[in-house]
C-alpha cells in the first residue's frame, strides 16, 4: 500500500492501459526515447510498403500527441491538483544520471544509453537477463506518471517482489501481426481515423506510434501437391478467396505510417521476423535500447531465440501498444533451464524441443519466463533456439528466452545484418550487462525455480497422437500406437476392438489398386514456423529424401505430401544444395510459403482416400513438422497427428504407416530387392553440417529481403484507392464499418448506467475466451450464416470466422456461438442458445441480445470463477459490448480479459468473497439495477457498489475498475473513443 492519498493516485494513474508520452523539451526528449514517435523512411522501396530499412536507426519522429494535461483531467479531478507535480516531474528525466555514451572503438559514439551498471546496486547483478530487459524499459520510460520510480523498485528488487504477483508497465518496442489477427486491427485505425475526420480534427493523426510489421502468412491453402505448379496455384487460388482482405490490407500499408506488410507468399511470420525484422538493439535519435516485441500470434516466442523479448497478445493489447502506449503485465516468475552436454550423432532440434516441452509442461511454467542457460548453449544453432522457444505456448511459458551469446551475433551477419550493425549490438548488450559471454567466468543469476537437462539424453522422438507435450520415444513409437489402439477414447486413445485392428480398406486410386490400415500415413507436410526456419533438418529432410531415392525408395501416390518453406531463402538453400529435387521426386513439392497444414491449412486429400477412411472406419494419421496437432486441427478425417522432425516426416512417408518400429522393421525394399532401414537413409550430423556450411549463405538472406518489398504480380497488381481513408462497401462480407463510434462527440458521455438489466446469460466457472469468442467454422443454422446467406454467400464460401474478423457483423453473431457452452438458463440445454426472459422464448444468444437492444434493455451477464479465461483475444469484449452486454458480475476474472472489457467500456463487477450468483439465490431471471454514480469523479478504483433485483434481493459487488486511467476509459466509453478524444484535442 501506498504511504498517502497522492502517491496512491498517482501510482493508479500511471498503471496499465492507454498512458500518455510526455511532450517535454527537446533536451528529455534526446534522453528519453519513449516521448518520441518512431516513423519509417519510405524512401528506400516501392510507395506499396511503408517501411523501415531494417537496420535504419535513426528513425524520423515528431513529439507524442498525447499530452500529460488531458489526461489528468479526464482521469479524475482529484487528480488536477497533482498537475503542476507531474509537470515538475516530466521536466527531467529522473535517472537522467545513469544516461552514459557507448564509444565506438575507432572514435565517435554509437549513442546513449541508461547503463545498469552505473546504478551500483548489487541486486542487479543476480538479476535474470529476461528481469534485466524489463527493468531497462521501465528505467527509460520512467516519467513517474506512465512509469514510476516505484516500477522501477519493484523490478529491481524482483527476488522479492515477483513471488507478490505484482503488476508492471512494459513498453514493447514494436508490434508483429498475422493476417488473420492484423484485419481487425487495421480495421479499427481506419474507423478511427472516420471519427477523426468526423469531428474535425486531422484524421491522419491516427496512425502507429511505434513499428508495426504485419505479414499475410495464414491464408495459403495446399489446395494443390506434388506439382512442380503448386506455389502459382495455390497463390492464385488464396488471392481468389482473400482478394478483398488483401486489398484492405495493401490500402493499410500506404495509407498508415509505420506499418509494413509483407505481402503473401513472403514466408511466416516468425521465420520473416528471425530473419529480418528483428532488431535486437534499437537506436533510436540516438538512443540505444534493447529490441522488444508483442505479437498477435502465440509463436511470437520464436523471436526469443535471438535474445529479443517477444510474446504473443490479444488484439486490444496490441492495438494500444500501436499508439505507444505501455501495457501491464505480472512481473514474472523466471525458471532458470541449465543446458549442459551435446546432442548425439543424428538427433534433431525437434527431438530436442519435444523432450524440452514434456520436462517444461511436467514442471509448470504457465505466466513464468524460461531462461535458458549452461554450457550446453555452445552446441546449440540459432535455428535451434528458435525451435525451443517457439513452442513456448506449447510447455505454457510467456517466454523461452536464449540471452544474446556470439552464437547469436554469428546468426546475425550469416542473415546480412551489416558489420556495424552487429558491432553496435554486441557493444551495447555488453556494456549493459546483457551479453552472456561463455569464454568468462559465469555470475550466478537468481531464478525462481531451477531446472537442467543433458542433451545427450535427448533421443529422436515424436509426439502424439492428439498433444504437442505427448512425446514418444521413437523406438517406443509402434509399442504406443497400439496401445493408443486399445485405450479408451482420449488424449492417447481411440477404442479400436482387437477384432477390427488389423483391418485393411481397400480401394481404388488412379485407377490402381490402394489399401490403407490403422495407422496409414495420409497426410506428410513439412511445415510451420517451428521447423522451417532450421536449416539442419530442412537440409536433413533433403538427404533422406536424395538417400532413399537413391536407394529405390518411393512415396506412395496417395498420400498427400507437401512442403511450406517460412521464407524464400529455404527455397534458396535447398536449390543451391542439389536436394530440392530429390524432395520432389518423393512429392515434397514446394506448395507455399505460409502455415498451411500446421494450422488446418492442409486441403482436402484425394476424395477415394476420404471415402476409404470414413467407410471403412480407419483411424489414419497425419505427420507434420509443426507445433499443434489438436485432434481436428490438421484435418477432418486424421485422428491421429505426430509432430516431427522434417526427416523424419520424410521417413514415415516412404514407410507409408506410424505402426513401424524403425529399429527393427524395414522402411521398403529397394531396387535391388534389399530390404532398407531408417538406418540405411538416416544422415550423419556430420553430413548435415557440412551441407549446411557449403549452402547457407548471407547472400541468399539479403537477396530474399530486398525483394520481399517489391511484392509480387497478383499483390502489386492489387487496386486500392490513395486516400489516407477507407472506402468501406456495404455490400462487404470480409470487411466492414464497426460502430464503436457512431454518434460520437467530442464530450465524454461519462458513466453509463445499468438499470433494470436482464440477464442474457448465466454462466459457471472457467467459461474461456473459447466459449465468448467467434472461432473455427461458420455452423450452417446459426447467425453468421443466416447474414451470410442473406447477402447471397454460398455456404462452400462462408470460409471460418477467423477470415472474417475484420466484419463486426459476423463477428457479433458469432460470439457466445460456441456449440459446447453451457448456459444455466437452458436448464442443462448445451449449445448457443439463451432464454429471452420477458417472452420465455429460446433464441441464439444474438438474436435474443438484439431484441433486448431493439427494446432499449439493458443487459449484464452472470458469472463464476476464471471467467475468460485462456488465449487472449480482443473479440471477447468487442462481441458482448456490440450484443448490448453493459456488465459482467463474477466471482473473478482473467486479468487480461477483465482489462479488455474495460477497454470496451463493459463494467466488471465481482461478488464478494464466498458469495456467488448461486448462493445469493439469483438465478438469471430477475431485472438487475447497479447502483454506479453518475459522476466519474465520485468513482473509485476497486469500490464497492450495490446491485438490486426487481424481487427485493440486494448485494454487494466490487467494481474492478483497478486504475485512474481505466477510470477514464469507462467515462469516455472506452479505450478508443479515449484515444481519438485526446487526439482531437492535439
Amino acid at each position: 500500500m501506498y504511504k498517502n492519498a497522492s502517491s496512491s493516485i498517482l501510482r493508479a494513474a500511471s498503471s496499465r492501459s492507454l498512458r500518455s508520452s510526455l511532450t517535454s523539451s527537446s533536451a528529455s526528449a534526446a534522453a528519453s526515447p519513449c516521448s518520441l514517435v518512431g516513423q519509417r523512411s519510405f524512401a528506400t522501396y516501392s510507395p506499396a510498403f511503408r517501411s523501415l530499412a531494417r537496420w535504419s536507426h535513426c528513425l524520423h519522429s515528431r513529439p507524442s500527441p498525447f499530452r500529460l494535461s488531458s489526461q489528468i483531467r479526464t482521469a479524475s479531478p482529484v487528480l488536477d491538483r497533482l498537475e503542476k507535480n507531474f509537470s515538475s516531474m516530466a521536466s527531467e528525466h529522473p535517472f537522467k544520471g545513469i544516461l552514459t555514451t557507448l564509444p565506438k572503438p575507432g572514435g565517435g559514439e554509437f549513442g546513449k544509453f541508461y547503463s545498469l551498471p552505473a546504478l551500483n546496486d548489487s541486486r542487479i547483478d543476480k538479476l535474470p537477463y529476461t528481469i534485466r530487459i524489463l527493468l531497462e524499459s521501465a528505467i527509460r520510460n520512467c516519467d513517474n506518471f506512465q512509469v514510476t520510480k516505484e516500477d522501477v523498485e519493484k523490478i529491481i528488487d524482483w527476488e522479492k517482489t515477483a513471488p507478490k504477483q505484482v503488476e508492471i508497465p512494459f513498453k514493447p518496442a514494436r508490434v508483429l501481426l498475422q493476417d488473420f489477427t492484423g484485419v481487425p486491427a487495421v480495421v479499427d485505425l481506419a474507423c478511427m481515423r472516420d471519427a477523426m475526420n468526423k469531428l474535425g480534427s486531422d484524421s491522419n493523426k491516427i496512425n502507429p506510434l511505434v513499428p508495426v510489421d504485419l505479414v499475410i502468412d495464414h491464408s495459403v491453402q495446399v489446395d494443390v501437391a506434388r506439382s512442380e505448379n503448386a506455389v502459382q496455384a495455390n497463390m492464385e487460388l488464396e488471392f481468389q478467396r482473400n482478394k478483398e482482405r488483401f486489398a484492405f490490407l495493401k490500402w493499410g500499408s500506404t495509407a498508415f505510417h509505420n506499418m509494413l506488410v509483407v505481402p503473401p507468399g513472403s514466408g511466416i511470420v516468425h521465420q520473416v521476423n528471425l530473419e529480418y525484422l528483428g532488431r535486437v538493439v534499437f537506436n533510436t535519435q540516438g538512443v540505444l535500447y534493447p529490441d522488444s516485441v508483442v505479437g498477435t500470434d502465440s509463436h511470437t516466442t520464436m523471436i526469443d531465440g535471438l535474445g529479443v523479448a517477444g510474446w504473443g497478445v490479444g488484439g486490444i493489447e496490441a492495438e494500444a501498444t500501436m499508439l505507444g502506449q505501455p501495457m501491464s503485465m505480472v512481473l514474472p516468475g523466471v525458471v532458470g533451464f541449465k543446458l549442459s552436454g551435446k546432442m548425439r550423432n543424428g538427433v534433431t532440434a525437434t527431438d530436442l524441443v519435444l523432450t524440452v516441452t514434456q520436462i517444461l509442461r511436467k514442471h509448470g511454467v504457465v505466466g513464468k519466463f524460461v531462461e535458458f542457460y549452461g554450457d550446453g548453449m555452445s552446441g546449440l544453432s540459432l535455428a535451434d533456439r528458435a525451435t525451443i522457444a517457439n513452442m513456448s505456448p506449447e510447455y505454457g511459458a510467456t517466454m523461452g528466452f536464449f540471452p544474446v551469446d556470439h552464437v547469436t551475433l554469428q546468426y546475425l551477419k550469416l542473415t546480412g545484418r551489416s558489420d556495424e550493425t552487429v558491432a553496435m549490438i554486441e557493444a551495447y548488450l555488453r556494456a549493459n550487462n546483457m551479453f552472456v559471454d561463455y569464454s568468462e567466468p559465469q555470475q550466478e543469476r537468481a531464478y525462481s525455480s531451477y531446472l537442467e537437462l543433458n542433451l545427450d539424453n535427448v533421443e529422436p522422438c515424436i509426439s502424439g497422437p492428439k498433444r504437442p507435450h505427448d512425446r514418444v520415444p521413437l523406438k517406443e513409437m509402434k509399442a504406443d500406437w497400439n496401445s493408443c489402439l486399445d485405450n479408451k477414447v482420449g488424449f492417447k486413445g481411440f477404442a479400436i476392438p482387437k477384432k477390427a485392428q488389423e483391418k485393411v480398406a481397400n480401394f481404388s486410386f488412379n485407377g490402381k489398386p490402394a489399401e490403407i490400415k490403422h495407422g496409414s500415413v495420409v497426410i506428410a507436410a513439412i511445415t510451420s514456423c517451428t521447423n522451417t526456419s532450421n536449416p539442419s533438418v530442412m537440409l536433413g529432410a533433403g538427404l533422406v529424401a536424395k538417400k532413399a531415392c537413391d536407394l529405390g525408395l518411393q512415396v506412395k501416390p496417395w498420400i498427400k505430401t507437401s512442403l511450406a518453406p517460412g521464407s524464400g531463402v529455404v527455397t534458396k538453400y535447398l536449390l543451391k544444395s542439389g536436394l530440392q529435387e530429390y524432395l520432389n521426386q518423393q512429392g515434397f513439392n514446394i506448395v507455399g510459403y505460409g502455415c498451411t497444414t500446421c494450422i488446418g491449412n492442409s486441403g482436402e486429400i484425394n476424395e477415394s482416400v476420404g471415402v476409404a477412411i470414413t467407410e471403412n472406419d480407419i483411424v489414419v494419421a497425419a505427420v507434420l513438422s509443426g507445433n499443434r496437432n489438436f485432434e481436428g486441427r490438421v484435418h477432418p478425417l486424421t485422428r491421429a497427428n505426430y509432430l516431427a522432425s522434417p526427416p523424419l516426416v520424410v521417413a514415415y512417408a516412404l514407410a507409408g504407416t506410424v505402426n513401424i518400429d524403425f529399429e527393427t522393421e524395414p522402411i521398403g525394399t529397394g531396387k535391388n530387392g534389399k530390404e532398407v532401414f531408417l538406418r540405411d537413409i538416416w544422415p550423419t550430423t556430420e553430413e548435415i553440417a557440412e551441407v549446411v556450411q557449403s549452402s547457407v549463405l548471407p547472400d541468399m538472406f539479403r537477396a530474399t529481403y530486398e525483394s520481399i518489398t517489391k511484392g509480387n504480380p497478383m499483390w502489386n497488381e492489387l487496386s486500392v484507392p490513395e486516400n489516407t481513408l477507407y472506402s468501406w462497401d456495404p455490400k462487404s462480407t470480409y470487411i466492414h464499418e464497426p460502430p464503436y463510434f457512431k454518434d460520437m462527440t467530442m464530450d465524454p458521455p461519462g458513466p453509463h448506467s445499468v438499470k433494470d438489466a436482464y440477464c442474457l446469460l448465466n454462466f459457471g466457472d472457467s467459461i474461456t475466451t473459447d466459449h465468448i469468442s467467434p472461432a473455427g467454422n461458420i455452423q450452417k443454422d446459426s447467425p453468421a450464416a443466416k447474414y451470410l446467406m442473406e447477402r447471397g454467400v454460398d455456404r462452400k464460401d462462408f470460409n471460418s470466422y477467423g477470415s472474417r474478423r475484420g466484419n463486426d457483423e459476423i463477428m457479433a453473431r458469432g460470439t457466445f456461438a460456441n456449440i459446447r457452452i453451457v448456459n444455466k438458463l437452458m436448464n442443462g440445454e448445451v449449445g448457443p442458445k439463451t432464454v429471452h426472459i420477458p417472452s420465455g422464448e429460446k433464441l441464439s444468444v444474438f438474436d435474443a441480445a438484439m431484441r433486448y437492444k431493439s427494446s432499449g434493455e439493458d443487459t449484464i451477464i452472470l458469472a463464476g470463477a476464471e471467467y475468460g479465461s485462456g488465449s487472449s483475444r480482443d473479440w471477447a469484449a468487442k462481441g458482448p459490448m456490440l450484443q448490448g452486454v453493459k456488465a459482467v458480475i463474477a466471482k473473478s476474472f482473467e486479468r487480461i480479459h477483465r482489462s479488455n472489457l474495460v477497454g470496451m467500456g463493459i463494467i466488471p463487477l465481482c461478488f464478494k468473497s464466498g458469495e456467488d450468483a448461486d448462493s445469493l439465490g439469483l438465478t438469471g431471471h430477475e431485472r438487475y439495477t447497479i447502483h454506479l454514480p453518475t459522476d466519474i469523479s465520485e468513482i473509485r478504483p476497486g469500490q464497492d457498489v450495490t446491485v438490486t433485483t426487481d424481487n427485493g434481493k440486494s448485494f454487494t459487488c466490487t467494481v474492478r475498475f483497478d486504475t485512474e486511467v481505466e477510470l477514464a476509459y469507462f467515462n469516455h466509453g472506452g479505450i478508443l473513443p479515449y484515444v481519438i478524444r485526446n487526439l482531437s484535442k492535439q
